[in-house]
């Protein structure tokens, strides 16, 4: 992907300087984080959890490294991309002005409206303050954990936090998460995988998009999100867990599933083509 040199977004709200503060443990506001992961995270993020602790964080300063400088720029240039793809989308195909998202930077801790987040949890999006939170630590979990390296698979990440806020910008996700909030389990897992691979048809749409205004794609990167996208799968991540996959318990939607939706949002570039909600099969 051709970033460097370009652009960046002026709505990154950047906290890697200092910590947020205690988070607690499992309970409390850690449980409230690991809530909002599951409703707003593009990945089920329980395996990454294992033999590892949600502790409290101290105050103080963190040191920001040369690698983290160079997420955040990569980042910033990242999201400028989607304001412009996304401006434009919202003004031809849905006749109304886009709103950009902020995009929060944290390093180890920090709160958000929906809670506390911790960088083991991974990125998710807030849509009772409108801003996506990310660890740019979790780009080298997708690398090295999850099999999914390249910048295009991070930008993949970035792109599916911003999808959620156009989804919220539509009036999607609130009606989507009211219908949630009163179904039983299993239908409220459905209705998440459907949220979640519309994202994902959205974020292909968004690299069609950024390839055609930009030229910013170069050759691998639509192989590195295919590959990003089947590494988080729910029915890889719970195998590569050592578990037996159990789609009643899918809450993202299976590997094949969110290549697929991916692809479709990337060879039609039409958002009427991401209506996972009236699909007949997913």
């Amino acid at each position: 992907m051709k970033w460097r040199g370009r652009r960046g977004s002026r709505n990154i709200e950047d906290r890697r300087g200092s910590r947020a503060g205690a988070i607690g443990g499992i309970g409390g506001i850690g449980l409230i984080a690991v809530l909002v992961i599951g409703y707003f995270l593009g990945i089920d993020v329980s395996p990454l959890l294992n033999n590892q602790s949600i502790g409290a964080q101290s105050s103080g300063s963190v040191e920001i490294t040369e690698a983290d400088q160079q997420a955040g720029e990569f980042v910033s240039v990242t999201l400028a991309d989607t304001e412009e793809v996304w401006a434009d989308l919202f003004r031809t195909q849905v006749g109304q002005e886009y709103n950009p998202v902020t995009l929060v930077l944290f390093k180890g801790a920090t709160t958000s409206a929906c809670g506390g987040a911790n960088g083991a949890a991974g990125p998710f999006y807030c849509p009772l303050d409108k801003k996506a939170y990310l660890d740019t630590e979790f780009f080298t979990t997708l690398s090295r954990r999850l099999g999914a390296s390249g910048d295009f698979a991070a930008a993949y990440v970035v792109a599916h936090e911003v999808a959620h806020h156009v989804q919220d910008e539509l009036g999607i996700l609130s009606k989507a998460n009211n219908v949630r909030a009163q179904s039983s389990e299993t239908q409220s897992n459905a209705i998440s995988v459907q949220i979640e691979l519309q994202a994902d048809c959205f974020s292909g749409i968004w690299a069609r998009q950024a390839q055609a205004k930009f030229g910013s794609l170069e050759r691998g990167d639509i192989a590195e999100a295919m590959n990003a996208a089947r590494q988080i799968g729910d029915d890889t991540l719970q195998r590569n867990a050592g578990r037996r996959p159990v789609p009643h318990t899918f809450t993202h939607g299976t590997s094949e599933q969110r290549q697929n939706w991916f692809q479709r949002g990337y060879e039609t570039g039409d958002m009427r083509e991401c209506d996972t909600f009236s699909a007949r099969q997913l």
